[in-house]
């Protein structure tokens, strides 16, 4: 359908119309509502200009997996590199992510959501799309990913774990099974488990909200673990008041390694010896994604990050 059909059935002018879609300041509410409401009966996106540098972050409506931590950070570093780009920047959560039809922007960032959300990207927008530690749905022309190497981030935990003595690694992945990047992460573990002839079983691992981390961590404790390795989440400071009502002491009656929470881990007591992403990069990668589209020199659909590991004094020394 094209805009003139939609200004016919809205008794409207197309001028009106386009008018409409570029949320310009003089249409009456009654109006606007009027032409929005033919558009979504019929079906119509209109393709809006991408002139003005507005780039709309959309952000999780509610809390379906437990990202308040990596989206903080997200959220930090976006802050911080997309408006010294030029850009200016919109919060849009993802349950009202309807607005969209209604305001102009060149580009929008999409963090902590699933990739099956935005199937339809390709057909409603001509804005690129990047998904913040995500994968981009398959043929989606201007949906991108930039995303930190979920596999590597495991295995540099556990290797170091296993290069300071720990043989018995109990792993709490905060999230759940088919949500976020909690399959994959489970994946990463159990292959670093098994490349170095570490014990695997379902009491060893487990997937956790906030609601049963303290019973997940007091069963591990009974398997005698050695060490402890929580990925996501606010793990690091879930895992450590867990630990001291178990009465349990860090480094010296068990290793720990979270999460990176910029806030917490490195003032922790101990300070606690941490996985990161390099939220500053995902961001600069995110603004020549949005940039290299506007000037149709467009980038690789994917870029993926490491993770880098801070050592601190949470785990032991070593074996003697």
């Amino acid at each position: 359908m094209k805009l003139q059909e939609i200004a016919k059935l809205a008794g409207v002018s197309p001028a009106t119309v386009s008018r409409v879609f570029s949320h310009h300041p003089n249409i009456r509410n009654e109006l606007r509502e009027r032409v929005f409401a033919v558009a979504k009966k019929h079906d119509y996106h209109p393709r809006l200009a991408t002139k003005q540098r507005n780039v709309v972050i959309i952000i999780p409506g509610e809390q379906i997996y437990p990202i308040p931590n990596c989206l903080e950070m997200v959220m930090m570093a976006m802050t911080k590199e997309l408006p010294r780009r030029g850009f200016r920047i919109e919060i849009l959560p993802q349950d009202n992510i309807e607005r969209l039809d209604s305001i102009q922007f060149c580009g929008a960032v999409a963090i902590g959501a699933e990739p099956d959300d935005f199937k339809k990207w390709p057909n409603r927008f001509s804005a690129p799309l990047v998904l913040v530690d995500r994968d981009a749905p398959e043929n989606s022309s201007n949906v991108y990913s930039v995303r930190s190497d979920e596999i590597q981030g495991m295995d540099i935990a556990i290797g170091h774990l296993y290069e300071r003595g720990c043989r018995k690694i109990g792993c709490i992945i905060h999230g759940q099974a088919g949500r976020g990047n909690a399959d994959i992460r489970y994946k990463g573990i159990t292959n670093a488990l098994k490349n170095r002839d570490l014990p695997i079983n379902d009491k060893l691992i487990s997937l956790s909200n906030d609601d049963n981390y303290v019973e997940i961590i007091g069963k591990l404790l009974k398997q005698q673990v050695d060490a402890l390795f929580c990925p996501g989440g606010n793990a690091g400071i879930v895992s450590a008041y867990a630990l001291s009502l178990f009465n349990k002491s860090v480094p010296e009656g068990i290793s720990l390694i979270a999460s990176e929470h910029k806030l917490f881990s490195r003032f922790a007591t101990p300070s606690q010896t941490t996985i990161t992403q390099d939220h500053e990069t995902l961001a600069e990668i995110t603004a020549n994604v949005i940039e290299s589209h506007l000037s149709k020199n467009r980038l690789t659909q994917r870029s993926v990050l490491p993770y880098s590991l801070i050592i601190r004094d949470s785990v032991t020394a070593g074996l003697t």
